[in-house]
């Protein structure tokens, strides 16, 4: 099972065009967003044209919460989890969970969040297997006790060059893709 861990839209629809041309060569099991996608129409045009399942966090740029809350409905694929989500993935199943709850050993565990100092603190649990945050748009790999703390960089470019990660859970191998050299 691969996951695609974005962050950082600002709806930026070319770049992310770039990513699911890209996803349909090299197709992926799920995607998780980090936060900061924007605007509903952003939301629209993903999950339109990516048919698995989306899992999304807010993030500070995300301001219509309810207005996006009420058009993600609209997506069976699409998952809004609020301010942080918690999944395990067992037997190629993926799980929303609500807290930290017994895992199996053969179980992986991740959270996402947007914000750095809230994923610290998710990573610092150590019940995570991987913490996935946004806001800083700069991507950043960093181990905590043995959680993998991971910052996707930005899909949108600001700031810095547009970037996701890839997690192949199978062989627990994280990448970071550079949207230019997918072009």
């Amino acid at each position: 099972m691969k996951l695609a861990i974005i962050s950082d839209l600002h709806d930026n629809i070319a770049n992310l065009d770039i990513f699911l041309a890209w996803e349909k060569e090299n197709p992926i099991d799920a995607l998780l967003c980090c936060g900061d996608t924007t605007f509903k129409e952003t939301l629209k045009h993903l999950a339109k044209n990516f048919s698995k399942s989306i899992y999304f966090v807010f993030g500070n740029a995300d301001t219509d919460r309810e207005g996006l809350i009420r058009f993600a409905s609209k997506f069976p694929n699409t998952n809004i989890l609020g301010e942080t989500g918690r999944l395990i993935i067992a037997q190629n199943k993926i799980i929303i969970i609500s807290s930290e709850t017994e895992k199996d050993q053969n179980s992986i565990s991740l959270a996402f969040i947007h914000f750095p100092t809230e994923a610290k603190k998710l990573a610092e649990s150590g019940f995570y297997d991987y913490v996935f945050y946004g806001h800083t748009h700069k991507p950043w790999l960093e181990k905590i006790g043995a959680t993998n703390l991971v910052n996707p960089g930005t899909l949108g470019g600001v700031f810095y060059q547009p970037t996701f990660a890839l997690l192949d859970l199978s062989t627990r191998q994280l990448s970071l893709k550079l949207l230019s050299q997918l072009i």
